[in-house]
């Protein structure tokens, strides 16, 4: 997310490509705000009044607002669009889970119905056994990425509510839908979680992977399984687990949402993760493979690579979203993440356990983010950067 940019979609992305921006509001110099009572606040929002009850989590000092609604969706407030505000002493609660299922299905259009699990609830208009499919494939990343951050001494936290994913029964109705957020990078994108909304969005891919007619609608979770382990369908499930694990980091306490979280950092991690595993029914073996995509792309990088590569990662995000440097943007987070979680693992829960603590709408400069690295990595850039090029260059 740029300097002065809002409601970033974290992460849509086709094969690597760029994150987006949906609404860019002016720079805020934010200042965090603990609010424990409800906040009655009435403000313009697309040219519609919306009236919403809910906490505020950041105050500006133009007096623009972000406000947290009990569904866990976040509002940017410019001062010119707010319209009332004032608090009662009631405290602020989230909405029940049934409450929020409601919601959920009054927002979307008709014929969908609800997928709960332990931590998600799924809306779809899918056959049921896609639906189960996907709630399946998301617990047990849930499960494998708190608990590879537990055994690593950070220990992460339940979400206060299910996490919610929609999943459309066709690419038409999804991009219709999602042209909302996405504008036409809906036609490339098969599934993004948004900051804002805190919803993942997807749709059904067998259609898209299998061969011959689409699959019936009686389909067993193996058979999805068959369809989407074919090679062809391989980067567009990576996909759907990469915005899957950004949607965990965001509300698990690793990230903070509208943080300023460097895109390395949080683009790094849903790499490592991002590799599918559609064999096993529990677990996830393939967390920490080698992601072969970003590998030959950041070998293919190095031959033109800049010596200031590193520092540029480190301190300004705009690689990822210039089509020009954005797939070597991506293959260069993958790499030093996965130089860092491999060779100094425990350095890396403490950088990362730094970032988590920033606050919302609080953006760092680049001495900053070179700070707040070295006090994790060390002084020596350049060594860290050799360092991290020959264990790349030694992977297979």
């Amino acid at each position: 997310m740029h300097r002065g940019c809002f409601a970033e979609l974290s992460g849509p992305r086709n094969m690597g490509c760029k994150r987006i921006t949906v609404l860019a509001l002016a720079s805020w110099a934010a200042l965090a705000l603990r609010a424990a009572a409800v906040e009655h606040v009435v403000f313009r929002n697309k040219g519609t009044e919306r009236r919403v009850a809910g906490q505020v989590v950041v105050v500006a000092e133009d007096g623009g607002l972000l406000l947290r609604g009990p569904d866990d969706v976040l509002w940017a407030i410019e001062p010119g669009d707010l319209i009332e505000r004032r608090r009662d002493d009631a405290p602020f609660a989230y909405l029940s889970p049934e409450e929020f299922e409601r919601q959920l299905l009054g927002r979307l259009p008709p014929g969908f119905d609800v997928h709960r699990t332990t931590h998600y609830v799924i809306c779809y208009n899918t056959p049921r056994e896609y639906a189960a499919w996907c709630g399946s494939l998301f617990e047990r990343l849930y499960m494998a990425f708190t608990n590879y951050w537990s055994r690593r001494g950070f220990q992460l936290s339940d979400p206060p509510l299910p996490l919610p994913a929609i999943v459309f029964a066709d690419r038409d109705s999804y991009r219709q839908y999602a042209r909302g957020e996405l504008g036409e990078l809906a036609k490339s994108i098969p599934g993004y979680y948004s900051l804002t909304t805190n919803r993942m969005t997807m749709y059904d891919l067998t259609g898209a992977a299998a061969a011959g007619p689409p699959p019936r609608r009686n389909t067993s979770q193996a058979q999805i399984n068959r369809i989407l382990s074919q090679p062809e369908a391989e980067r567009t499930v990576a996909t759907i687990v990469h915005e899957a694990t950004h949607q965990i980091a965001f509300n698990c306490g690793l990230h903070t949402r509208l943080s300023d979280c460097p895109l390395w950092v949080s683009e790094g991690i849903a790499l490592y993760f991002e590799t599918p595993d559609l064999t096993s029914r529990k677990g996830w073996k393939s967390i920490g493979a080698v992601n072969q995509v970003h590998l030959a792309q950041f070998r293919e990088y190095l031959v033109r690579r800049p010596a200031d590569s590193l520092v540029s990662l480190l301190t300004d995000d705009k690689r990822f979203r210039a089509p020009a440097t954005s797939r070597d943007a991506y293959s260069e987070a993958w790499a030093l993440t996965y130089y860092l979680m491999s060779r100094r693992p425990k350095d890396h829960v403490a950088y990362v356990r730094l970032l988590s603590r920033k606050k919302p709408l609080v953006w760092d400069d680049a001495q900053t983010r070179l700070a707040d690295f070295r006090q994790a990595f060390g002084d020596d850039l350049s060594k860290i950067d050799a360092e991290m090029v020959r264990f790349i260059r030694s992977l297979r």
